[in-house]
């Protein structure tokens, strides 16, 4: 047979087998890429994530107090001899956790008569355990207030001698518009069953808080089992209902108004959710007693720490909840100046290589501006 050039058959094996080694390595280097990859964007989605619910909770911190009078708003109570309200507790947001309001300190839990602008909430939320066993501590949750600066209802009185066709129910029930001042609904202000409103005039300046049961027109109403335990209270309770916005005859309300304001409150709570979807915890925002809306997911820690300005140096500072010293009273909310939250996060699955979760936390602090003005020097 003639001679024909090409390759033995070792040649052949040992091209084949460096060949196979090429490709190995070029699919490990593939795979540990696409790996990598996967890793950086959980990553990048968590910090996002995070940092975006954080975002709005600052925008929200920022604004506490705007709108809202110096001590607070007046809630229903009734004082008993050793000076607490023993009348029925305001519920607090969110209706999931079942809370009542529990100022002004902890040393006096249900003591509170009027609602600050800020209430701290520690050890109030869930603990949340990850799926690799992984458990935070008891989380916090808040409730801050800022009134609704967008809306014009503020800007003329519900009644008097400028809104003559105004009106205030002497029990308080329903407050009707004039409309020539304020126009209520679609063409004007939109106002909604649920909405938080805080009524006020000369002779209760705190003014009172009353839950919107339904709108007609230019007529809202209020009506009792609001979820709130705000609405007809007036003869339940000695103070802080609408009868302090009354005129007196011989010390006794006698059902007239003078000219009296209103304007929308919200009261934001931010929590965790953990029942929900349990392997993604999430951090929830509620307004007033609405449905919750989601902000950011898998999160695990949420905690809040506050600063205060009570005239003590040095002033209390990074304390989870309001301190019970000075002596006798302690401080109260409204001496919180700033806020400083954390936030921690885990990625939402294992990491590509390590088979581990990737965690993060944020931290950052918040100046109360609305309330933060305080002389030092006075």
């Amino acid at each position: 047979m003639k001679k024909k050039s090409g390759f033995t058959l070792v040649e052949l094996i040992v091209g084949m087998a460096v060949t196979m080694i090429a490709l190995a390595a070029a699919v490990l280097m593939f795979r540990d890429s696409t790996r990598a990859n996967t890793n950086v964007t959980q990553t990048s989605d968590m910090s996002d994530n995070v940092r975006a619910g954080l975002n709005l909770m600052v925008q929200d911190l920022i604004q506490t107090g705007s709108g809202i009078p110096t001590g607070g708003i007046s809630i229903p109570n009734t004082i008993n001899a050793a000076g607490c309200n023993i009348g029925k507790p305001v519920n607090r947001p969110p209706v999931s956790l079942k809370l009542t309001f529990q100022g002004p300190n902890a040393a006096n839990p249900g003591c509170n008569v009027v609602l600050p602008a800020i209430e701290p909430g520690p050890d109030l939320g869930p603990v949340v355990t990850s799926p690799d066993g992984t458990s935070s501590p008891k989380t916090d949750i808040i409730t801050m207030m800022y009134a609704d600066n967008t809306l014009s209802m503020d800007q003329k009185p519900i009644n008097g001698p400028s809104c003559p066709a105004g009106a205030i129910a002497a029990d308080g029930s329903t407050v009707t518009f004039d409309a020539a001042c304020v126009t209520i609904g679609a063409a004007g202000i939109p106002v909604n069953p649920g909405d938080l409103l805080m009524i006020y005039n000369g002779n209760n300046p705190n003014g009172v808080l009353q839950t919107v049961s339904s709108v007609s027109g230019q007529t809202l109403t209020f009506n009792d089992g609001d979820a709130f335990h705000l609405n007809a209270r007036t003869t339940k309770e000695a103070s802080g209902t609408i009868l302090t916005l009354q005129n007196l005859t011989a010390g006794v309300a006698n059902g007239t108004y003078p000219a009296t304001s209103c304007s929308r409150i919200w009261m934001i709570t931010y929590y965790l959710d953990s029942t929900t979807d349990p392997r993604h915890p999430t951090l929830m925002r509620e307004v007033n007693f609405n449905p919750p809306q989601p902000v950011a997911e898998t999160v695990e820690n949420l905690q809040f720490f506050y600063n205060f300005a009570d005239g003590t140096t040095p002033a209390p500072v990074n304390q989870p909840s309001v301190p019970t010293v000075p002596a006798p009273s302690g401080d109260n909310e409204n001496q919180i100046r700033s806020v400083n939250v954390y936030l921690g996060a885990r990625s939402a699955a294992t990491a590509a290589m390590s088979s581990k979760y990737i965690r993060t936390n944020l931290a950052t602090q918040v100046a109360l501006r609305s309330m933060a003005y305080f002389n030092t020097y006075k």
